[in-house]
């Protein structure tokens, strides 16, 4: 595109933009693809129009008035990745800025026709991108271009994450690219008229602007290799539960192995009916877990030499018909059988938790957490019930 089709676009959609911010919205999109002009043939066949708001996004708190805090999240990214800002590849919570960005990525191409880091390709394709726009300096992306685009990537790159864009000031930098005539300009600028009327005849510097040339500004994006933070994010996993229900001995086995496959450890067993119930998931906090399906009630030998391993009892169910399942976990736990209420207050003295029971017909079992200084032991009592 010519250099005034170009600014005429930048003048106007930095008016359109001013007026979507004021609402306290950012577009969150902006590239080619969402500027529309009117119909052909109508009074506004030469008007421009920003579309799709799918991503638009609050910058400014509806109760308050306050800015948004800042944040982020570098595994979540919104946007376009040909056009969208470098803080929007890293996560960072969207405000104006990113518009404005994405906005100058906008007009450069549509007046070089490509950006330097088109054509990436894979699944890291979005971390490719950010790093050739982050070493993309400002002289050699706008290297082909009027000044006017090189002054606007610069004033937008270096703005902070609540600053307030001037867009006057914006407006200017693109007045000498446009023609005299609003009348036969190839866009209807109409909508930018308000700003370059304020922006008067001082093409290119508003007093405001002066003010703040007056404080030097630390530049980024300068193409050369920088001192910076590295930030090495771990996203939590979402918790992953799975419950089983009436299943018999022969296939509890299979819905164990299959959730252990899944990275799931049982948390919880119950039985009914001589059938069994289950819940695995993911947040157990356990690094390995066994389990028994014995005949007997809590096979005490097999109980014992897991101890040696360093298992210990987390979860334990006992069916109908006397056999019992016992889960054993990477932790610290007591068990005992049929115990009196003296014995469970005596626990309390001792620093020891009620866990869980089980039990099968006249037969029953305690599980208690102790700390790291109380050995387990295991106490076999019958019940009188």
């Amino acid at each position: 595109m010519s250099s005034e089709m170009v600014a005429c676009i930048a003048v106007e959609s930095l008016s359109i933009l001013e007026k979507m911010h004021a609402k306290g919205y950012v577009h969150g999109d902006v590239k080619p693809e969402n500027f529309l002009l009117g119909q052909p043939s109508t009074s506004q066949e030469k008007k421009l129009f920003l579309v799709d708001l799918g991503l638009a996004t609050k910058w400014r708190e509806g109760g308050s008035g306050q800015h948004v805090e800042y944040d982020q999240r570098p595994d979540m990214f919104r946007g376009t990745v040909r056009y969208a800002s470098a803080h929007a590849h890293l996560g960072r919570t969207a405000s104006r800025r990113d518009d404005l960005e994405s906005l100058a990525y906008t007009l450069i191409f549509l007046h070089r026709g490509r950006l330097p880091w088109q054509g990436y390709q894979g699944d890291n394709k979005s971390f490719l991108v950010c790093k050739k726009k982050m070493a993309t300096s400002p002289d050699m992306l706008c290297c082909f271009c009027p000044p006017p685009f090189k002054q606007f990537l610069e004033i937008v790159v270096n703005m902070k994450f609540d600053e307030e864009p001037n867009y006057g000031k914006l407006v200017s930098l693109f007045q000498d690219l446009l023609g005299e005539n609003p009348a036969i300009r190839p866009i209807n600028t109409e909508g930018a008229q308000k700003i370059i009327f304020q922006v008067g005849q001082k093409r290119g510097r508003l007093s405001t602007g002066e003010e703040e040339e007056d404080v030097p500004r630390k530049k980024v994006r300068l193409g050369v290799p920088a001192t910076q933070w590295i930030s090495i994010y771990n996203a939590r996993q979402p918790m992953k539960q799975r419950y089983h229900y009436n299943v018999a001995d022969i296939r509890l086995a299979q819905h164990i192995e299959r959730g252990i496959v899944d990275g799931l450890l049982i948390s919880c067993v119950s039985s009914c009916s001589n059938l069994w119930a289950l819940i695995m998931d993911a947040g157990t906090g356990f690094t390995n877990q066994v389990y028994e399906l014995s005949p007997v009630f809590l096979h005490k030998e097999w109980i014992m030499e897991q101890w040696e391993k360093n298992y210990y009892i987390s979860s334990i169910a006992g069916a109908a018909n006397g056999s019992s399942l016992v889960v054993m976990s990477k932790g610290r736990h007591e068990m005992g059988c049929s115990v009196s209420e003296t014995w469970v207050r005596g626990l309390g003295k001792l620093g020891v938790v009620l866990h869980c029971t089980a039990s099968r017909n006249v037969q029953q079992s305690l599980l208690a957490s102790v700390d790291n200084s109380i050995l387990p032991t295991i106490l076999w009592k019958q019940s009188c019930c």
